[in-house]
């Protein structure tokens, strides 16, 4: 996953991303291209950002701290994801279904998820396959708002029908 996203995000480009393991694993691949501009509510993917040999900028968010995540959420954090246009917002999903599309279990982080996915111009889900096929309570953004879904094993049956329809990439 982390290596698809590295292919897709280019030198200068400015990325929100997200709190999420996935988006960790990606961060350590995108650290290494150099002229990023990352905006992130992850004191984690902050720090990886920040020593990569790429040298990104980093802007970390501020808000309420959730210290069991390393992540700031609440309305302070959206407003100050307001303030950005980024060329993409790469985002973690719980699940993502068919007909919700991705979707997080945590209020807060999808509230932030979707503030992330409203200032980009192109929405990169990154999943693993697990997640496929599941529902969680927050909706992040509907199915045919995503330009692409990295995944480690390609969708199947309805989604992948649903995510065809939807012009979503599957690199």
């Amino acid at each position: 996953i982390a290596r698809k996203v590295g292919q897709v995000v280019a030198s200068g480009d400015t990325c929100f991303i997200d709190t999420g393991s996935t988006t960790l694993a990606c961060a350590q691949t995108l650290s290494e291209i150099p002229d990023l501009t990352i905006v992130t509510n992850s004191v984690r993917i902050a720090h990886t950002m920040a020593r990569g040999a790429g040298k990104a900028r980093v802007h970390l968010i501020g808000g309420i701290y959730v210290p069991d995540n390393g992540e700031t959420v609440g309305a302070d954090a959206i407003e100050q994801i307001g303030r950005f246009h980024a060329d993409y917002a790469i985002v973690g999903a719980a699940g993502i279904g068919a007909a919700a599309g991705p979707s997080a279990v945590d209020f807060d982080e999808a509230s932030v998820a979707r503030a992330m996915c409203a200032n980009a111009r192109k929405i990169v889900v990154v999943a693993h396959s697990e997640k496929l096929g599941r529902q969680a309570a927050h909706r992040i953004c509907k199915l045919e708002e995503i330009d692409m879904l990295i995944c480690d094993d390609a969708p199947e049956g309805v989604l992948r029908t649903a995510l065809k329809v939807s012009g979503v990439a599957l690199p």
